[in-house]
């Protein structure tokens, strides 16, 4: 198994899993990224929208962890924020998860990072369970507000 970061050459790899991953969590109706898009976000642009990670098993990708920061904080530090960790069926439990994540470690301690922070699904038990036993915690200070396009544009237009 290897972890490395992704290059443009892996997109065409990476939107599979991504369908995968939408397909899991149950929005795969509302999945928007196309090819373009992840090119664009994720390799034309200087600071890129996205990072991504790919877990490889010999020439086949078998899962990826896409991360960004938030540069400004209380800490005085920049966050690294876990957006997507996918395992492809077949390859979960055998350590992928893991690794990635450990690279994503590596990947925070090098930007002075004060704080990495994800979301998981509250159906999703085997993934609060995985995120438990590397040591991460839920927050039980804070909720998730979320506003849908159409509220923010209603609002913006008021």
């Amino acid at each position: 198994m290897r972890i490395r970061k992704a290059a443009k050459s892996d997109i065409s790899n990476l939107l599979p899993l991504m369908r995968e991953l939408a397909e899991f969590e149950k929005y795969a109706n509302d999945f928007a990224v196309t090819e373009e898009l992840l090119r664009e976000q994720g390799f034309r642009r200087s600071p890129p929208d996205f990072h991504c990670l790919i877990a490889e098993e010999g020439r086949d990708s078998v899962g990826f962890l896409v991360y960004y920061f938030v540069p400004f904080t209380y800490r005085a530090k920049p966050n690294l924020i876990v957006k997507e960790l996918y395992i492809a069926d077949g390859y979960r439990s055998r350590g992928v998860g893991k690794l990635l994540m450990k690279a994503v470690t590596k990947e925070a301690a090098q930007a002075d990072c004060g704080m990495i922070k994800w979301y998981v699904a509250k159906w999703n038990e085997r993934g609060v369970q995985f995120y438990e036993r590397l040591g991460a915690t839920i927050d039980p200070n804070w909720h998730e507000f979320q506003m849908s396009e159409k509220v923010f544009r209603d609002l913006a237009a008021s």
